[in-house]
């Protein structure tokens, strides 16, 4: 009997650790290319998996649209604002009543800078992004990163 309680008890933690996983539909990949001497494109690029999308910058009403924080950096001024690369879609939804813009598959967010001197440094921020699918929406997420730079 104690045999058999022991294994209910592993089979039913095993189950309700599964269903806690989070599910991160979003890989994201932070890289600076080199454009001249002392300027470099930022590219902060969101893998999505499935069925799933990530919203644009400029979103439409309701959900949480993609933003970037970038830390302040007295050797770096950033070029511009962010930039996408990638497939826009458009689409009303019901359910936020608004026609809203987002990306599946990937999108590459640009955001040049220059930096101001020969030292290295580093670029450091937060992207905040919410994704859904044709079911439900996962709450809005928060990712730090670093990105070095060196004009050398």
């Amino acid at each position: 009997m104690k045999k058999i309680a022991a294994l209910f008890m592993i089979i039913f933690c095993g189950y309700t650790s599964v269903k806690a996983q989070v599910e991160n539909p979003v890989t994201w990949s932070f890289t600076a290319t080199k454009i001249s001497a002392k300027q470099y494109e930022i590219h902060m690029q969101a893998t999505v998996e499935g069925n799933w999308h990530i919203y644009a910058q400029n979103a439409g009403e309701g959900p949480e649209p993609t933003s970037f924080t970038f830390n302040k950096n007295p050797l770096i001024k950033l070029d511009g604002k962010v930039k996408e690369i990638g497939k826009l879609e458009s689409l009303f939804d019901p359910n936020f009543k608004s026609t809203l813009r987002f990306y599946n598959g990937k999108v590459d967010f640009v955001q040049k800078v220059t930096l101001k001197s020969t030292a290295s440094t580093a670029l450091k921020g937060t992207v905040v992004y919410m994704v859904c699918n044709d079911r439900r929406c996962l709450p809005p997420k928060e990712i730090p990163f670093t990105v070095k730079l060196n004009s050398k």
